[in-house]
C-alpha cells in the first residue's frame, strides 16, 4: 500500500460504473455478507464493500469475483480502513490462498486433501470410523474458503482471521484438527454424515469469545437459543491455544510438500470429471459409443495442447510419454508459457 499510495483510488474510479458478470454477482451478494451486523445494514457499509470487491474484480479479471470473497471482505472492513481492506484482500487472494478464488477452487480442494492427510496422521480413529473420507471434504470446504467466518459466531471468527494473517494456512489446518479432536467422542457415535454435521454445527454455535470488543447486540454466540445453551461453551482463545499445543508441530515444509503432491491428484480428478461430463452430454447427440468418444476426446485434447505450446519437430515431443498423467505429459516451462 505504501509503494502504491494512489492505486486504490485510481482503480475505484476506473471500475466505477462497469457492468459485467462479476459486478452482477457482487450486487447479488452484497446484502448477504454479514446481514446481522449493523455495519452492513446501511448504505455506508454496503457501498464500501461494493467498492472494494468491484475494485478487486477490475484489478484481477482472471479471478474477478467469487463467492466467499464478500464474507471475508466484510470482516476486513470491520477492522481496517477501506484501502487497507482492499490490500488485505489482494494478499489473501494472490499470495496467501493461491487458486482459492476461482471457478474451480483448486487451491481449496488441494488444502482439503492436505487436511484429510493430516486427519489420517493425527486422528486415525476418526478415519477408521468415517469410512468415506469425502465427509471431511464436504464439511470443511466453507472452513477454508471463509476462514471459519461462515460457521463460527463473528466475535470468535475474527480471532481466527487474526491467526491466519499471522500463521497462514497452517493456522486453519491446526484449528480444523483441534475442532475434530474436541468433538471426537461425539463424532465416533454418529451413525451417518448428517448426524456428524449437526454435532459440529452445535459445537460452532457454542464457541464464544469472552474478550470480544464487539457490542453484545451483534455477538452471535451470546444469542443462541435455550436449546443450544445446554451444550458446553468453548472459548475461542482456549480452542486456538489447544490447536497450537497439540498440532503446532506441523511444519510449513510438510504442508508445502503435501500441497504439491495432492495438487496433481486434484487436477487429474477435475479433468476426469470434466471429461465424463462432456462425454455424457455429447453421447446424446451422436451415434458413437462411449469408448469411441473417449478416444476422440483424448486425441482432441492432445492436439489442442500441442497446438498451444509445441510446434512440430519440438525436441520435447520426441520424449513424450502418453502413459503419464495429463499434467505431467504436457507440463511446460516458463519460456513456453510466455511464448504462447
Amino acid at each position: 500500500m505504501a509503494t502504491n499510495p494512489d492505486y486504490y483510488t485510481e482503480v475505484v474510479e476506473q471500475s466505477l460504473g462497469t457492468c459485467n458478470l462479476a459486478t452482477e454477482e457482487i450486487e447479488r451478494d452484497l446484502r448477504r455478507s454479514l446481514p446481522e451486523h449493523p455495519a452492513f445494514q446501511s448504505d455506508t457499509g454496503i457501498s464500501a464493500l461494493r467498492r472494494v470487491l468491484t475494485a478487486y474484480a477490475y484489478r484481477n479479471p482472471k479471478i474477478g469475483y467469487c463467492q466467499a470473497m464478500n464474507i471475508l471482505t466484510s470482516v476486513l472492513l470491520l477492522y481496517a480502513k477501506e484501502e487497507e481492506a482492499f490490500w488485505l484482500l489482494v494478499a489473501v487472494c494472490e499470495r496467501m490462498l493461491p487458486d482459492y478464488f476461482n471457478r474451480r477452487i483448486i487451491g481449496a480442494l488441494v488444502d482439503q486433501a492436505v487436511f484429510e492427510e493430516l486427519i489420517k496422521d493425527h486422528l486415525p480413529q476418526l478415519t477408521e470410523h468415517m469410512t468415506d473420507m469425502t465427509f471431511f471434504s464436504s464439511v470443511s470446504l466453507s472452513w477454508f474458503l471463509t476462514l471459519f467466518i461462515s460457521v463460527l459466531p463473528i466475535e470468535s471468527a475474527v480471532n481466527v482471521v487474526d491467526c491466519f494473517f499471522y500463521d497462514g494456512i497452517k493456522a486453519i489446518l491446526q484449528l480444523g484438527l483441534a475442532i475434530l479432536d474436541y468433538n471426537l467422542d461425539k463424532l465416533l457415535t454418529c451413525k451417518d454424515d448428517a448426524e456428524a454435521v449437526t454435532a459440529l454445527n452445535r459445537f460452532f454455535d457454542n464457541v464464544t469469545n469472552k474478550d470480544s470488543p464487539l457490542p453484545s447486540n451483534v455477538q452471535q454466540g451470546s444469542n443462541v437459543s435455550d436449546e443450544k445453551t445446554s451444550h458446553t461453551r468453548v472459548d475461542i482463545t482456549d480452542l486456538i491455544r489447544e490447536s497450537n499445543e497439540k498440532y503446532g508441530n506441523i511444519r510449513y515444509e510438510d504442508i508445502h510438500s503435501m500441497r504439491c503432491r495432492n495438487r496433481l491428484y486434484v487436477i487429474q480428478t477435475l479433468e476426469e470429471t470434466t471429461k465424463q461430463n462432456v462425454l455424457r452430454v455429447v453421447s446424446q447427440d451422436v451415434k458413437l459409443s462411449l469408448q469411441e468418444l473417449d478416444e476422440l476426446y483424448v486425441i482432441f485434447k492432445k492436439e489442442l495442447f500441442l497446438s498451444c505450446y509445441w510446434c512440430l519437430g519440438c525436441p520435447v515431443l520426441k520424449h513424450h510419454d502418453p502413459s503419464l498423467p495429463y499434467l505431467e505429459q504436457y507440463q511446460i516451462d516458463c519460456q513456453q508459457f510466455r511464448g504462447c
